[in-house]
């Protein structure tokens, strides 16, 4: 029973041998721009609001606010898309980080952006709920948060059933939002259309007196401060490189597809709520979002006003939460690409049977939970800390990028034209990042940071362990250096006594800790086991989860350690044979081949070793699988004889 319930909130498992499975979990570009785009997009319901209200008396800077924001959409947008092309793999801006600048460098940059996609959704929920309780009546504030949890609940189990499948889902109310934000910025502009020389007349004139009065310096820190402020409003720019594998190909040209159609959505919305602002004469209203008092001031007097508001306010909120998205999708990978490298537990890099890194996706959620919970959903304060670690990782990226193309200006023509749009990148995110900082410290910017680098020291430790691991299996793996393996003859062929007692031996690779397995069970049964079998199960994980070449190189890969082992065998003048699968879950597919082994050679008992630590700690269990003591207890129920080895790692 619960597995069907299981079947029917996520789906059937997908075939992992399916010559079509990529593109049926691929995203065109259209796909690819409601996915990871609607996070910029998004960011015009609360980033122009935040740097509006950070002018304060001085609305008339908006003019210029406009145009800052513009040009930096574009410049970011173009360098973002120029990442795309050299680095098609995907990773964004913790493989550029990793690559240009070092490993050390790498998972700061990885740190910042796991910290800014849970962030992304948070923000994108905590945003959504204040759109919707922009036209509720106050009474309703309790229950804003209740709402909050419910909606990240809905989005995890969304997730859990697959990419493609959570966009699609999402796809309309992405154009909803696009049809009626294009029709509120074409009104507001096109009813303000005689008054805009006046307009613009009215804030040259206000921005001179500001001079006289303050100075120019004070003018420009405001807009400075006014542009940092809004620094939300860039947040999703990243997304697209961050998430290329998952795109249709050919994957460059679909990802700089993606990145043209998200710039140039993202600066025409932004630009025009801003400007929209400033010809309304719109002010903050308390309860309120600002674009739900632009949305007033401008069909207030509408008989259909209210149903043309609410709507306007409800897409705002979905694409928002569709804007969440961006974190389940990106946020998982950024985790698999750091579990793969050993700076977060190795599980991370796991695939369930829908072909979704469900750990992160999990993970994901509850920490945004945990976000909401302790800043009660105020976007002010969840703005300001998303800020912060979206612009530490662009200041890394551009100055990675710059780094690149100063290095090899000697073997790259275009480098001046490159290295002023990440150069010009790296200013703009530099300046953002080091105001927000200043001014925000003490308001939620000293949480952000301090999570940052907490999660940074996790991520050393983590490394550090797993790389006292791979000290140990150095030591195992010296039994394999004795002598080389001897070449099958060509007509080799094995006979084996079905009847006779065998050895079922679950390996991953070959490797010392294999062969060290096979020689504690002959030490313990000497001569009792005449047949061995191995079984081995390629594991797809996000690492090879790339294309049908890389599944493809992991099913050979798996069946040249198994042969490896059988060789070895043949020189200890052993009788052994092998069986493999390829699957997204180790255990439940070892178990299959385990019962079917078992019925053809019933005098058999199945081994599989377990890392002993000389003091265990409870850290452990969390960065190594417990897969041996599963496998045990389903193999004991079905009625297979099975035992746990202990394999000693110093």
């Amino acid at each position: 029973m619960l597995l069907k319930l299981k079947r029917l909130l996520f789906g059937n498992p997908r075939d992992v041998k399916d010559p079509n499975v990529f593109h049926h979990v691929s995203l065109v570009a259209f796909l690819a721009w409601v996915g990871l785009g609607a996070d910029g997009l998004s960011s015009s319901c609360y980033g122009p609001d935040e740097a509006y209200r950070a002018l304060g008396v001085h609305t008339h800077l908006a003019v210029m606010l406009v145009a800052m924001t513009a040009v930096t959409i574009i410049v970011i947008s173009i360098a973002y898309s120029n990442l795309i092309q050299h680095f098609p793999g995907g990773g964004g801006g913790y493989l550029v980080a990793t690559k240009l600048l070092g490993p050390n460098v790498g998972v700061v940059s990885g740190c910042a952006l796991l910290v800014d996609y849970v962030l992304t959704i948070s923000v994108s929920v905590a945003s959504g709920c204040d759109a919707l309780w922009s036209f509720l009546p106050l009474s309703m504030a309790p229950y804003k948060l209740t709402a909050e949890f419910a909606v990240l609940i809905f989005l995890i189990g969304l997730n859990l059933r697959g990419v493609k499948e959570s966009v699609t889902f999402l796809a309309p109310i992405f154009l909803l939002f696009i049809g009626s934000h294009l029709f509120m910025i074409v009104y507001a502009i096109s009813i303000h259309g005689a008054a805009l020389p006046s307009v613009f007349h009215g804030a040259a004139m206000d921005f001179h007196g500001s001079v006289s009065a303050l100075g120019v310096a004070p003018v420009l820190f405001i807009l400075l401060r006014a542009y940092s402020m809004g620094g939300g409003t860039y947040t999703g720019i990243e997304a697209v490189s961050n998430g290329v594998t998952m795109l249709r190909e050919p994957r460059v040209q679909t990802g700089k597809r993606t990145m043209f159609l998200m710039a140039g959505s993202l600066a025409f919305t932004a630009g025009g709520i801003l400007f929209g602002y400033l010809l309304t004469n719109s002010m903050p209203v308390e309860g309120k979002t600002m674009n739900a008092v632009l949305l007033e001031n401008l069909f207030g007097t509408w008989r259909v006003a209210r149903p043309l508001i609410v709507t306007t306010l409800v897409s705002e909120a979905a694409l928002l939460f569709v804007a969440a998205q961006t974190g389940f999708l990106d946020g998982p990978r950024v985790l698999a690409n750091m579990s793969l490298d050993s700076w977060v537990p190795h599980r991370f890099s796991e695939l369930s049977d829908r072909l979704v890194t469900k750990n992160g996706v999990i993970l994901m959620g509850l920490a945004a939970m945990a976000t909401l919970l302790y800043t009660r959903g105020n976007i002010t304060m969840l703005v300001i800390m998303y800020s912060i670690n979206v612009f530490l990782t662009f200041t890394l990226t551009e100055l990675g990028m710059s780094r690149h193309w100063i290095k090899d200006r000697a073997k790259e023509p275009r480098w001046k034209s490159q290295l002023a749009i990440h150069g010009t990148g790296l200013v703009m995110c530099l300046s953002i990042l080091f105001v927000t900082l200043y001014e925000k410290f003490a308001e939620g910017g000293w949480v952000t940071a301090f999570i940052t680098g907490l999660t940074i020291f996790l991520c050393f430790m983590i490394r550090r362990h797993y790389r006292g691991i791979s000290q140990g299996f150095k030591i195992l793996d010296e039994v394999l250096q004795a002598e080389p393996l001897p070449e099958l003859p060509d007509n080799y062929s094995q006979v084996m006594d079905k009847n006779a007692q065998t050895a079922i031996l679950p390996v991953t690779s070959f490797s010392g800790f294999g062969i060290h397995h096979l020689l504690a069970i002959q030490k313990l049964f000497p001569n009792h086991f005449k047949n061995v079998i191995f079984i081995s199960v390629g594991v797809i994980d996000s690492g090879n989860f790339k294309g049908v070449q890389e599944i493809s190189g992991l099913e050979e890969r798996v069946r040249s350690g198994l042969e490896k082992y059988i060789r070895w065998c043949h020189k200890q003048h052993l009788n052994a044979d092998y069986r493999m699968a390829i699957a997204t879950e180790a255990v439940s597919t070892v178990e299959k081949i385990c019962g079917q082994v078992a019925k053809e050679f019933p005098n058999s008992v199945v081994f599989t070793g377990k890392l002993i630590f000389r003091e265990e700690k409870w850290y452990q269990r969390l960065l190594h699988n417990e897969t041996a003591y599963a496998l045990q207890r389903r193999l004991q129920f079905n009625g297979i004889a099975s035992m746990v080895l202990p394999i000693r790692v110093q």
